[in-house]
Protein backbone atom coordinates (compact mmCIF):
# COMPACT_ATOMS: atom_id res chain seq x y z
CA UNK A 1 0.00 0.00 0.00
CA UNK A 2 2.95 2.33 0.53
CA UNK A 3 3.61 2.45 -3.22
CA UNK A 4 0.06 3.57 -4.03
CA UNK A 5 0.34 6.45 -1.57
CA UNK A 6 3.64 7.57 -3.05
CA UNK A 7 2.14 7.47 -6.55
CA UNK A 8 -0.73 9.66 -5.41
CA UNK A 9 1.66 12.17 -3.83
CA UNK A 10 3.79 12.22 -7.00
CA UNK A 11 0.69 12.79 -9.14
CA UNK A 12 -0.43 15.66 -6.91
CA UNK A 13 3.05 17.21 -7.08
CA UNK A 14 3.05 16.97 -10.89
CA UNK A 15 -0.41 18.52 -11.07
CA UNK A 16 0.66 21.34 -8.77
CA UNK A 17 3.80 21.98 -10.85
CA UNK A 18 1.74 22.04 -14.04
CA UNK A 19 -0.73 24.49 -12.50
CA UNK A 20 2.14 26.75 -11.44
CA UNK A 21 3.64 26.56 -14.94
CA UNK A 22 0.30 27.53 -16.49
CA UNK A 23 -0.09 30.40 -14.03
CA UNK A 24 3.41 31.67 -14.89
CA UNK A 25 2.70 31.45 -18.62
CA UNK A 26 -0.59 33.30 -18.17
CA UNK A 27 1.11 36.03 -16.16
CA UNK A 28 3.81 36.46 -18.83
CA UNK A 29 1.20 36.72 -21.59
CA UNK A 30 -0.84 39.31 -19.75
CA UNK A 31 2.12 41.35 -18.53
CA UNK A 32 2.30 44.68 -20.27
CA UNK A 33 5.69 45.97 -21.29
CA UNK A 34 7.22 48.32 -18.75
CA UNK A 35 7.58 51.83 -20.11
CA UNK A 36 9.37 54.87 -18.80
CA UNK A 37 6.76 56.88 -16.86
CA UNK A 38 8.37 60.19 -17.85
CA UNK A 39 8.06 59.37 -21.54
CA UNK A 40 4.46 58.24 -21.06
CA UNK A 41 3.65 61.56 -19.34
CA UNK A 42 5.44 63.52 -22.06
CA UNK A 43 3.53 61.70 -24.79
CA UNK A 44 0.22 62.24 -23.01
CA UNK A 45 1.01 65.95 -22.63
CA UNK A 46 1.77 66.21 -26.33
CA UNK A 47 -1.50 64.45 -27.18
CA UNK A 48 -3.45 66.87 -25.01
CA UNK A 49 -1.68 69.87 -26.53
CA UNK A 50 -2.36 68.58 -30.03
CA UNK A 51 -6.05 68.10 -29.22
CA UNK A 52 -6.29 71.69 -27.97
CA UNK A 53 -4.50 73.06 -31.05
CA UNK A 54 -6.77 71.11 -33.40
CA UNK A 55 -9.78 72.53 -31.53
CA UNK A 56 -8.38 76.06 -31.91
CA UNK A 57 -7.65 75.48 -35.60
CA UNK A 58 -11.25 74.45 -36.20
CA UNK A 59 -12.62 77.64 -34.63
CA UNK A 60 -10.17 80.33 -35.76
CA UNK A 61 -11.02 82.70 -38.59
CA UNK A 62 -7.65 84.36 -39.22
CA UNK A 63 -5.37 82.92 -41.88
CA UNK A 64 -2.17 83.88 -40.08
CA UNK A 65 -3.36 82.16 -36.88
CA UNK A 66 -4.35 79.07 -38.90
CA UNK A 67 -0.82 78.93 -40.31
CA UNK A 68 0.66 79.21 -36.81
CA UNK A 69 -1.58 76.45 -35.49
CA UNK A 70 -0.78 74.21 -38.45
CA UNK A 71 2.94 74.64 -37.82
CA UNK A 72 2.48 73.99 -34.11
CA UNK A 73 0.54 70.79 -34.82
CA UNK A 74 3.28 69.64 -37.20
CA UNK A 75 5.90 70.29 -34.51
CA UNK A 76 3.89 68.36 -31.92
CA UNK A 77 3.50 65.48 -34.37
CA UNK A 78 7.28 65.47 -34.87
CA UNK A 79 7.88 65.43 -31.11
CA UNK A 80 5.28 62.69 -30.59
CA UNK A 81 6.99 60.54 -33.19
CA UNK A 82 10.39 61.08 -31.55
CA UNK A 83 9.02 60.33 -28.07
CA UNK A 84 7.15 57.27 -29.30
CA UNK A 85 10.39 56.00 -30.86
CA UNK A 86 12.12 56.25 -27.48
CA UNK A 87 9.39 54.19 -25.82
CA UNK A 88 10.71 50.81 -26.92
CA UNK A 89 9.21 48.15 -24.63
CA UNK A 90 11.53 47.10 -21.83
CA UNK A 91 11.53 43.70 -20.19
CA UNK A 92 10.46 43.78 -16.54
Amino acid sequence: MGDAGEGLIDAEARIQERMEDLERERAQKNARPVRDPELVRALEGLRLARTELVRQLATTQHDRRKAQLTQAIAEIDRRMKATDGQMAPQKP
